[in-house]
């Protein structure tokens, strides 16, 4: 008489969240995600590392400068959280080479790749998961991220990891594994682990068998906060006064239907602030992003009607909140911004392929837009990349300039673009008004009286009403940019008799 069969290990039974492991065998196993990770980063080499090898971009000049053992540290805004830093400080304490770093960071991001997409193999099998990689990796701004020192792609590593760890609740140490991808999340990016905690506990709160993970999740977003907690104390005098000088810099977070920008700046560039860009350059090429809320509800839809909801519906649901603040919170954008939701879509719209390629004229359909997609973004990188690549040279060109005129380190730069350059000469930068105010006039004035020191202002810009008596020099190679050199040494005008 046959018996009912036994749940295997793992799986959930809870109504909703029900899923069923996939046999870990299967021909390929785990070498269908290391070709993937592999080629990511062989792309990254490639194409990022060969163009940008010599510069570092705005925000990435922040985010490094702060444990460099060599240069001054940059300001810190308010919404920044020490992800990065913390990831790039073991690498910078060792070398001041932006090429070795590209490289180490284009290994690392490949690992990451691998290790977040490799805890889904068991929820959706080997192959699906390396397509779910494809997909995401193959996106031209995941491989632009990759080599760079920015938060976005780790935050939707660690989003992956942990959605996966959650749905593995009953495997051992899954627990801890999603304490630690919450955690990590919480490190790059304090604001985006909220959207993604949120959504997992209520998801555990619902099912009953899931609720063993509360505890883990608390755990994960008190050890991944809690620098940023005291910082906030140490610097703004408390969170409240720290998420008010987030909200200002940020352009006053609030109700901002975004999706417009969004779209305008999905082939670039890189900060679409304030957002100028007309309809995407090629919108062909941008056809995937239209697609990808259709493609993620029909991926719900045959989840839910096969009655194996959990490895699709909490994607999509985790995903549509990592974007909440991006697309409805916020008045200017970014591709990077959209990373963590793509990552984890990249998984229902696998998995939905894979229940498609029963039929095989749907597969060869899938096989060729598949192939489109890749090339396409192939295309927007190559055209980025050197974009990118033309800016950040001429932070270099400018840093060099600077030393020309003899602002060498120990020094001061203030003016557009200060932070970037300053770093890459290896000065201190300063600003007096902006999102990145750090002193005041008479600070500044203070320590132009000491340090070689140069106000940078765009083409046909005039200094400030101070600095009219400085010295300017164009700097060669920067498209006109000129700084405007202090006075050595510089004795600021007194007032009185």
């Amino acid at each position: 008489m046959p018996t009912k069969p036994t749940a295997p290990p793992g799986s959930s039974t809870a109504p909703g969240l029900r899923w069923r492991p996939v046999s870990r065998s299967g021909p390929g196993g785990d070498a269908w995600l290391g070709i993937v990770a592999a080629l990511y980063c062989i792309t990254q080499l490639a194409v990022v590392v060969t163009q940008l090898g010599h510069g570092l971009g705005w925000d990435e000049s922040v985010y490094v400068s702060q444990y460099d053992p060599r240069n001054p540290a940059v300001f810190f805004s308010a919404p920044r959280s020490r992800g990065t830093s913390l990831l790039t400080a073991p690498l910078v304490a060792v070398t001041g080479s932006t090429v070795v770093l590209r490289i180490a960071l284009a290994v690392l991001s490949s690992a990451a790749l691998y290790a977040a997409f490799r805890v889904w193999r068991p929820l959706v099998g080997a192959r699906t998961t390396a397509f779910a990689a494809l997909l995401f990796a193959g996106l031209w701004i995941s491989v632009l991220s990759g080599a760079m020192a920015m938060p976005n792609l780790w935050v939707a590593f660690g989003a992956v990891g942990a959605v996966g760890w959650f749905l593995r609740d009953k495997d051992r140490g899954a627990g801890w594994w999603l304490a630690g991808c919450v955690a990590a999340v919480a490190l790059f990016r304090a604001s985006d682990v909220v959207w993604l905690g949120g959504p997992l506990a209520v998801a555990a709160l619902l099912t009953r068998e899931r609720r063993r993970t509360l505890p883990f999740l608390a755990a994960g977003l008190v050890v991944g906060l809690a620098q940023w907690i005291v910082e906030a104390y140490l610097r703004w005098g408390g969170v409240r006064e720290r998420l008010r000088v987030s909200s200002a810099t940020e352009g006053d977070m609030g109700l901002h239907l975004n999706l417009d920008t969004a779209w305008r700046s999905v082939n670039g560039p890189l900060l679409c602030r304030p957002c100028t860009a007309g309809v995407p350059d090629q919108p062909g090429l941008a056809l995937w992003w239209l697609a990808l809320p259709l493609l993620a509800a029909a991926a719900v839809y045959v989840s839910l009607r096969e009655r194996r909801p959990a490895p699709t519906v909490l994607p999509v649901i985790c995903a549509a909140a990592m974007a909440v603040p991006y697309l409805l919170l916020i008045g200017y954008s970014a591709p990077r911004f959209l990373l963590p939701s793509y990552a984890l879509l990249s998984l229902p719209v696998a998995v939905l392929v894979r229940r498609l390629r029963r039929r095989r004229p749907l597969t060869i359909a899938a096989a060729v837009l598949v192939a489109l997609q890749l090339t396409s973004q192939y295309l927007v990188l190559e055209r980025e990349v050197a974009s990118t690549g033309r800016t950040d040279a001429r932070y270099v060109a400018a840093a060099r300039g600077l030393h020309a005129m003899g602002v060498t380190p120990p020094c001061l730069v203030t003016g557009p673009r200060a932070l970037p350059i300053g770093y890459a000469a290896g000065c201190a930068s300063a600003q007096t008004k902006g999102n990145n105010r750090s002193t005041t006039r008479a600070g500044l004035l203070d320590r132009a009286a000491r340090v070689p020191t140069a106000i940078l202002t765009e083409t046909g810009a005039r200094p400030p009403q101070y600095a009219r008596d400085w010295t300017p020099y164009e700097l060669p190679h920067t498209g006109g940019w000129t700084a405007w050199k202090a006075p050595v040494p510089y004795r600021p005008q007194l007032l009185g008799p």
